[in-house]
């Protein structure tokens, strides 16, 4: 994964998104632009991504959550499905407090698109792979 997500990230916004499909890679680390894989945020990364034209699919989780971990294989693949049209993106509500209150996350998963800095939709609650991918899809 890139070392300087924040450095990468305006990378990233710079890339016209008639390239994306292209397999871009990072101007300063040649690291692959998008993994196939979600992005663990914090709240000192986390604005950068949502302010992106590119839409950011961010599943709000924690560890001791039953259906946050039946959902994660389902969000990993979906990670793999769907880039580069959107990035996707995991904040683990325990060790990220500050952003789960600052979105008022009530019950986990909680799923919200970000497109530069606003919000697009939100849902609670695990998906069916092929339901997720329809509403992202839909959403965006």
């Amino acid at each position: 994964m890139h070392s300087s997500l924040p450095a990468r990230t305006a990378i990233e916004k710079s890339v016209p998104s008639s390239k994306l499909t292209e397999g871009g890679k990072c101007g300063v680390c040649k690291e692959n632009l998008f993994s196939g894989a979600p992005v663990e945020l914090t709240q000192h990364t986390f604005d950068n991504h949502a302010s992106a034209d590119l839409p950011l699919v961010v599943d709000f989780w924690a560890p001791w959550c039953g259906p946050c971990r039946q959902f994660a294989p389902i969000f990993a693949q979906a990670a793999k499905d769907l880039e580069p049209s959107v990035q996707l993106a995991k904040i683990d509500t325990e060790a990220q407090p500050e952003l789960a209150a600052r979105f008022g996350i009530r019950s986990i998963p909680t799923l919200i698109i970000f497109k530069q800095g606003k919000e697009l939709a939100r849902m609670s609650g695990a998906l069916p792979a092929a339901q997720f991918k329809q509403w992202v899809k839909q959403s965006i």
